[in-house]
């Protein structure tokens, strides 16, 4: 967890049990006022519905084709890797979101539409990028060999990041770059708005630190 004025931004892995332990501490011990999910509405009604968890031939018409067929994958992978340890997809979320609604704190979602930001990924994904992924779903990558159990170090993650901006990086523009400056606004007009108040931020681990870094930069304009 980083602490930055009144905003205790948590990065999370979406399948680690531990993920699951730090929100659950720190939301039952520091009982803030505001909790801001790294999810947007579409995301968050099918983490609440039990009829909306998996992606139905109805979600075709709303994301479009492509983007409904990326959005089963990623679906499909996260529901793969939660198996191995266990836990399933997201459960740091719904743990923070079930807490929230437990102590009465405000849920504020603070992620990008996941339509534009799916559409916008399909648009930029060059051909080069896409062999790229081919080749690393059939081969594998050394590049992501970590313990999926626990969430990933500093270390871990800046490896990471910097083989997505070299071998993905319409990837790195869309997925991460862009949805950190969005957070970052968010999270920033919540930190104003309850300047008094406490904010605690949850997002995926390696989003953490830049969401920091962008909401300093934003202070300095």
């Amino acid at each position: 967890m980083i602490k930055y004025k009144n905003l205790y931004l948590i990065g999370t892995s979406h399948i680690s049990e531990e993920s699951v332990k730090e929100v659950e501490d720190v939301i039952t011990n520091l009982q803030p006022n505001v909790v801001a999910l790294e999810l947007d509405r579409t995301r968050y009604i099918q983490m609440n519905s039990k009829q909306q968890r998996r992606l139905k031939l109805s979600n075709l018409r709303f994301l479009g084709f492509k983007a409904f067929i990326l959005n089963i994958f990623g679906a499909w992978l996260e529901r793969r890797l939660g198996k191995k340890v266990g836990t399933e997809p997201g459960s740091e979320m719904k743990k923070a979101i079930e807490l929230a609604k437990k102590f009465n704190i405000e849920i504020v979602l603070i992620d990008q539409d996941i339509k534009l930001t799916l559409n916008k990924l399909i648009a930029r994904l060059t051909r080069k990028e896409k062999f790229n992924f081919l080749k690393d779903l059939i081969l594998g990558s050394e590049d992501y060999d970590f313990n999926i159990k626990k969430v990933p170090s500093n270390t871990q993650i800046n490896k990471i990041i910097n083989n997505l901006k070299i071998k993905y990086p319409s990837f790195y523009l869309t997925v991460i770059k862009e949805r950190n400056e969005i957070m970052a606004k968010n999270l920033y007009k919540l930190m104003n708005i309850n300047n008094d108040k406490k904010v605690v931020g949850i997002v995926g681990a390696g989003h953490e630190r830049a969401i920091i870094g962008e909401v300093k930069s934003i202070e300095k304009i």
